[in-house]
């Protein structure tokens, strides 16, 4: 009998969170997989207390237990007299984590009826030593079999888990959400910014470089373009992790680092050709706003070497609206220290020839959008060739980037383009091939 009764105490013990005394995420487990056994319709219900960090911080763990105790007894309470056929599994699978499974409903209406008696139950204040506390919860949920692939257990709360962060994240007044899959759009960006983040802790950013010709065919430089994996050594694309970096506000620290390592490797570089080449570095709006940018960019000529005529620093027409007169300051010094200033992916924006005409920029950059369309389309073909000629009538330089097509070349430089950046002459380049393809052109 005793080791029956140890072994009872263990199963216990596995099965049930130690403060509220419900079942723990291992029972949680079981009890959706017996309920799949038997071809059930359920729901699971993710969700979580909102700013309970902040009741932890400033009154103390303990009070944040009683809350929790609190919580977890108002839920057990809500259906101790209901007579339906719904039934409720409530647990707690750590901290202020919560599950419920809801099953034997009729219909999705009924359902939600369930979940909403959990969100109202948290309306009336709690009292915790003395403290009148206010708590909200954000509730997210998924169904079966409606939304599981071939791992229906963790994926169902995997669901319900990121409907609960979405609801969470929207901070409305609306605290429920159900699952849908373009959820995971969003969850993704999380996935990207922890990309993001991991490649400027390890320093594993890297750049790869971008021939630039003149219409002969004479290399003029390079644009440096940041590049990044995942930990399993997976490419990441930039179209993906440039929008998540601004979004999240690390641009300018990746902007920082691509210049930082392409600036140290372009002025060694230098050294070993006669070839007066340029190096083009892309800056966003954010890292140009910032006050000691100038600064930052004197340091790295001053570290790099190189001649500031051989830099380009390259921005686009936003940040002709976002904040002008620091922007025309921003770039009059810049100009003043002997850099090239670039606008990128022109006529894509806003600005308007006001704004160009105090720009002291030396190069125009034309959008691939528009030179995609150049040999199809006889209005991008106007268009193009007008950018040419306002450009050059401004003191511009102007070059296409995205050109993939012979054909494209011969019309750029039928209407009098500078320069071009494409495929058709040159993808981006590791590190290797840039200085193996300096080393032919310095030998022509």
């Amino acid at each position: 009998i005793a080791h029956y009764k140890v072994i009872e105490r263990i199963k216990h013990m596995t099965y049930t969170n130690r403060l509220t005394g419900l079942p723990n995420r291992f029972a949680l487990m079981e009890y959706i997989g017996d309920l799949i056994e038997r071809g059930e319709r359920f729901a699971a219900v993710s969700i979580d207390l909102n700013d309970f960090k902040y009741i932890n911080n400033t009154l103390g763990f303990v009070a944040g237990n009683k809350v929790l105790l609190e919580v977890a007894d108002r839920w057990k309470k809500l259906f101790e007299n209901d007579t339906s056929d719904i039934l409720k599994y409530l647990t707690c699978i750590g901290g202020d984590e919560f599950f419920v499974v809801i099953s034997g409903y009729e219909n999705e209406d009924e359902l939600e009826s369930v979940i909403k008696r959990y969100n109202d139950a948290l309306n009336d204040v709690m009292i915790v030593d003395g403290c009148d506390i206010y708590i909200t919860a954000s509730l997210g949920w998924a169904e079966y079999p409606d939304d599981v692939d071939s791992n229906p257990v963790d994926s169902l709360i995997v669901c319900a888990n990121v409907a609960m962060n979405a609801i969470k994240k929207a901070r409305s007044s609306e605290h429920i959400l159900r699952y849908t899959p373009d959820l995971v759009k969003d969850d993704h960006l999380h996935d990207i910014e922890v990309i993001i983040r991991n490649a400027l802790e390890n320093d594993t950013l890297y750049f790869n470089m971008q021939p630039q010709y003149d219409m002969n065919h004479n290399l003029r430089g390079f644009e440096s373009l940041a590049r990044m994996k995942d930990s399993e050594g997976n490419v990441v694309s930039p179209a993906e992790f440039i929008p998540v970096a601004e979004k999240v506000g690390l641009i300018d620290i990746l902007d920082k680092t691509v210049a930082r390592k392409s600036v140290q490797f372009f002025g060694e570089l230098l050294k070993q050709t006669d070839k007066k080449l340029i190096l083009s570095l892309n800056v966003s709006v954010r890292h140009l706003m910032k006050s000691d940018f100038i600064q930052e960019f004197s340091q790295l000529l001053r570290d790099s070497e190189i001649p500031p005529d051989q830099l380009e620093v390259e921005i686009t027409e936003s940040i002709l609206i976002d904040s002008v007169d620091k922007a025309l300051r921003c770039i009059d010094d810049l100009r003043s220290m002997g850099v090239n200033i670039a606008i990128d992916d022109f006529g894509t924006g806003y600005s308007s020839l006001s704004y160009l005409n105090r720009f002291r920029a030396n190069l125009l950059k034309i959008d691939k959008s528009f030179i995609d369309e150049i040999n199809t389309s006889e209005s991008s073909r106007q268009y193009v060739a007008a950018i040419i000629s306002m450009g050059h009538i401004m003191g511009f330089e102007v070059i296409s980037e995205g050109v993939e097509e012979s054909d494209q070349i011969d019309t750029l430089k039928d209407i009098g383009c500078d320069f071009v950046q494409g495929f058709v002459w040159g993808r981006p380049l590791p590190r290797e091939e840039v200085e193996k393809l300096v080393s032919q052109e310095s030998g022509k």
